[in-house]
């Protein structure tokens, strides 16, 4: 990724690190339903990585289920990290850590560094976690990296949005100053073959749309701004926007309107892959499982 862009992003989530948990109705659900595909999974890993970790939302989830594994809380906004150790500590982090610690059980590790150039050793990990983070980076870049240190049979376990996210608010800013107001996202299936071309084995892809709802526009562009999503594609708008453009989005949002509320849709596809050599059909191919929740 560019690194204008991936600069942009840092600053984007550094200012947004105080008012992120204010806004991350979102976020907590999709790690709540990530942490849900693990019920089926057999496995213990001793080392985790939390990448793109946020605030933190990912630490309860995999400390109840892993209490005795490392967990590595990777981000890119070293604010974020600390707003996510600070959290911690206010809900008993620092005494409950301190006893597992103790007792020579899991440690939580915060680690401010990029997805796609991680600091960290071959084969160092026995499990990558990554909830709603993967949209922001190169995702093949990214992939290679998760392999890189994977241990072989690692797990992959990740969340991210697909192209039909936002969709009414990229509708309505369509014509209205030509300014982009939602990035472009990554289609499930160009996920999929991404995974099998950084080498991960027996891919499965899921996706869901989830919609939140408002009484007022102002409101959703609040609680983006407030996790720090801003757009970053070329054509972005670097001041506020106009009177006459803000009025024409409204009234374009307002198409959108069901039983009295404004939605906003997400397109969620969760992912996971296994670590090593892919297992391969007699002509070269791998299958990719694409499964699609029922709404």
């Amino acid at each position: 990724m560019a690194t204008e862009l991936k600069q942009a992003i840092r600053r984007a989530f550094e200012r947004a690190a105080h008012t992120y948990d204010h806004s991350a109705f979102l976020q907590r659900e999709v790690a709540r339903r990530l942490d849900e595909h693990l019920e089926e999974m057999k496995i213990s890993p001793r080392v985790i990585l939390d990448a793109g970790c946020g605030t933190g939302s990912g630490f309860p989830l995999l400390s109840r289920r892993f209490p005795e594994a490392e967990v590595v809380a990777l981000d890119l906004a070293h604010s974020m990290l600390c707003q996510a150790r600070q959290a911690q500590i206010s809900s008993g982090w620092r005494g409950w850590w301190g006893r597992v610690a103790a007792q020579r059980r899991g440690r939580l590790l915060p680690l401010c560094a990029d997805i796609e150039h991680l600091p960290l050793a071959r084969h160092s990990l026995d499990m990558v976690w990554s909830s709603l983070s993967l949209q922001w980076v190169d995702l093949p870049r990214a992939f290679h990296e998760f392999q890189r240190v994977l241990k072989p049979g690692g797990l992959l376990l990740f969340a991210s949005l697909g192209p039909d996210t936002l969709h009414e608010l990229r509708a309505a800013g369509q014509g209205v100053d030509g300014h982009a107001r939602v990035n472009d996202f990554v289609d499930m299936h160009d996920v999929g073959d991404a995974l099998v071309a950084a080498g991960f084995s027996h891919p499965v892809m899921e996706m869901e749309r989830l919609t939140l709802t408002y009484q007022e526009l102002r409101a959703l562009l609040f609680d983006l701004k407030g996790i720090g999503a801003r757009t970053i594609m070329a054509g972005r708008r670097d001041g506020l926007m106009g009177k006459g453009a803000w009025a024409q989005l409204q009234a374009n949002y307002e198409r959108f309107r069901q039983d009295g509320r404004l939605p906003a849709t997400y397109e969620v596809v969760y992912g996971h892959a296994w670590a090593g050599q892919p297992n391969k059909l007699a002509d070269g191919r791998q299958i990719i499982e694409f499964r699609k929740r029922l709404e």
